[in-house]
């Protein structure tokens, strides 16, 4: 997964988290603060409000965890509350229309918590450590996801995963969420992740052999047209913790699941 801006859009992403980033007056998400007069929100408060959000605490083996009864935790207990009660409906309705309903998820915190890679690297970014982290293939569950993900295929919705993971991180990524739960259609028909050596015919447009320009929303967006269009499926929900995982049409409906850690644009 690339994570072009780190840091600098902590505070952009915090407000999913209910945070108040910036003064009376200040910038927004939509306005750059570099033509702000105003001092924005001190990092070290918000590190420590983003830890507030999550119940950050370290483990008995030293690996920094979500609290079950974090704010973190109820937001998500209420998003899957209401994405089970429209799966059910959306998925009823697909088959009376004749359609084959599937939902599609991303990987990282959508599915798997990087929050101890957050913690561990003052979040920040390296792609060395990034790699080495996700390969340990040990991260734990986003609290309801992996159950999310079984309901859906109890339903009779297939499950897609849409991911900013590398083709070489394949197997870490299957083993990771086979052991947290997630153990539903984890083949390559079904999971679909950045391959820039040999990309897909359907990316055409932004990705050739060893040219891969797709930026996050093309490369996603782009997936979810080939699995309705090629593939024949209705994706009537399309869930990932990052706006770019969601934007450019070919869902239902998606949900926005908090993420105050970084941002992928």
């Amino acid at each position: 997964m690339h994570k072009p801006l780190r840091i600098a859009a902590i505070a952009a992403a915090c407000a999913v988290a209910g945070a108040a980033l910036y003064g009376a007056g200040a910038a927004t998400a939509g306005q750059s603060t570099a033509n702000s007069t105003h001092e924005p929100y001190n990092i070290g408060l918000l590190v420590k409000d983003i830890d507030t959000y999550y119940g950050t605490a370290p483990d008995a083996n030293g690996v920094y965890q979500a609290s079950s009864t974090s704010p973190y935790a109820k937001d998500l207990a209420s998003i899957d509350k209401a994405a089970k009660k429209y799966i059910d409906q959306a998925a009823r309705k697909a088959v009376r229309k004749g359609e084959k309903p599937a939902v599609v998820f991303d990987i990282d915190d959508t599915l798997l918590l990087s929050l101890d890679y957050e913690k561990r690297y003052n979040y920040t970014y390296n792609s060395a450590t990034w790699a080495a982290y996700v390969n340990k293939a040990d991260r734990p569950a986003v609290f309801g996801s992996p159950e999310l993900v079984q309901y859906a295929e109890k339903k009779g919705v297939e499950v897609f995963y849409n991911s900013g993971l590398a083709e070489a991180q394949r197997s870490a990524a299957v083993e990771n969420l086979k052991k947290v739960g997630a153990d539903i259609n984890l083949d390559a028909d079904h999971m679909f992740l950045k391959n820039a050596a040999t990309p897909p015919s359907y990316l055409s447009g932004c990705a050739t052999p060893g040219a891969w320009t797709c930026t996050t929303v093309q490369y996603k967006s782009g997936t979810r047209k080939h699995i309705e269009r090629d593939l024949g499926y209705e994706i009537i929900a399309n869930f990932g913790d990052q706006y770019s995982d969601l934007e450019g049409g070919y869902a239902d409906r998606t949900y926005k699941l908090p993420n105050p850690t970084y941002y992928v644009s």
